[in-house]
């Protein structure tokens, strides 16, 4: 027994010094007033209330709780129904097929610094290829990363009102731009959805083809329901991922959440409080918030998923 427990050792060790500590001592932190330099002070719930104070409001918390929920709103659902339709493409036996797989997988494999320069020169507003693309079909130029208003807002009902009255359409604002790098990184999710798909039965494709449905209704009726499974996992890992996304937001935005804050994520607003202004306390309880609503929306999830996720039962 101790040779084994001298073997796992090693993991033991970065177990409790990378693990369980931080997790502990965050919580500590959070009930507390501490810059890193001088010993925390005891606030009590002070850092919780100003997170509270904060929530609806456009400064702090606040604005990057409103940014989150917009980001992963859209970029969650998206992945989703982009890699479902993908993988359902690039199933079928075609000539060519793994080279279309290969291109489909190959932003993943990107590095997420260089693909964040390559996103700042796609989506230059000048000279900008997206731009460039967008007006072949008539588009105006967007702003993109320099502006904060997004497609999906208040404001946007009115820019719409001043292009049908012949006003520039200029619609899509910086979070947008984040959304449309993400969806373009939907490759890992795709590689997942091809495994599933390569693993349903072709007898139920068979029999649906005997009595009459379509190709739309055996997509509907047969592969969403056997994906169900892997679409339940990859949205939860999408929610995850969406809300932990920092290194994208910090090149675009130059570590600055800007233009106008709309990029300040979460996880920037986190990083920058605790590492740029030394408030480790409200970092902490802003890490602890983040932490019980992923578990919230994560358990809600897995409540709703017996409506919708259909497993197979082994004969």
């Amino acid at each position: 027994m101790f040779t084994g427990l001298l073997f796992c050792s090693p993991w033991m060790i970065g177990f409790l010094l990378l693990f369980v500590w931080p997790f502990v001592a965050s919580l500590y932190w959070s009930l507390c007033r501490f810059d890193l330099i001088n010993r925390p002070r005891w606030v009590g719930l002070g850092n919780y209330l100003r997170l509270v104070s904060e929530v609806g409001t456009d400064q702090g918390f606040g604005l990057a709780l409103s940014n989150t929920v917009y980001y992963a709103a859209l970029s969650v659902p998206l992945s989703v129904v982009i890699g479902v339709l993908l993988a359902t493409l690039l199933s079928a036996k075609v000539r060519g097929q793994s080279v279309y797989r290969t291109l489909v997988f190959l932003p993943s494999v990107i590095p997420v610094v260089a693909a964040s320069i390559l996103w700042l020169w796609l989506l230059d507003p000048n000279d900008g290829l997206i731009n460039y693309g967008l007006s072949w079909i008539g588009i105006d130029s967007q702003n993109w990363l320099n502006q904060s208003r997004s497609a999906f807002s208040g404001e946007s009902v009115g820019v719409l009102s001043g292009w049908i009255s012949g006003e520039p359409l200029r619609l899509f604002g910086s979070k947008d731009a984040l959304v449309l790098m993400t969806v373009w990184g939907v490759g890992n999710f795709v590689v997942i959805y091809l495994a599933a798909i390569s693993d349903i039965p072709n007898s139920l494709y068979e029999a649906a083809e005997m009595d009459g449905a379509s190709s739309i209704r055996k997509f509907w009726h047969i592969t969403i329901p056997m994906l169900s499974p892997v679409i339940f996992f990859n949205l939860v890992m999408g929610l995850i991922r969406s809300v932990q996304t920092f290194t994208s937001v910090y090149v675009l935005s130059e570590g600055t959440g800007q233009p106008g804050g709309s990029l300040m994520m979460l996880s920037l607003q986190l990083f920058l409080s605790a590492f740029n202004d030394f408030e480790m306390g409200y970092a902490s309880a802003m890490s602890w918030v983040l932490f019980v609503v992923l578990l919230i929306a994560t358990i809600v999830l897995f409540r709703t998923s017996r409506y919708w996720v259909h497993y197979r039962v082994a004969a």
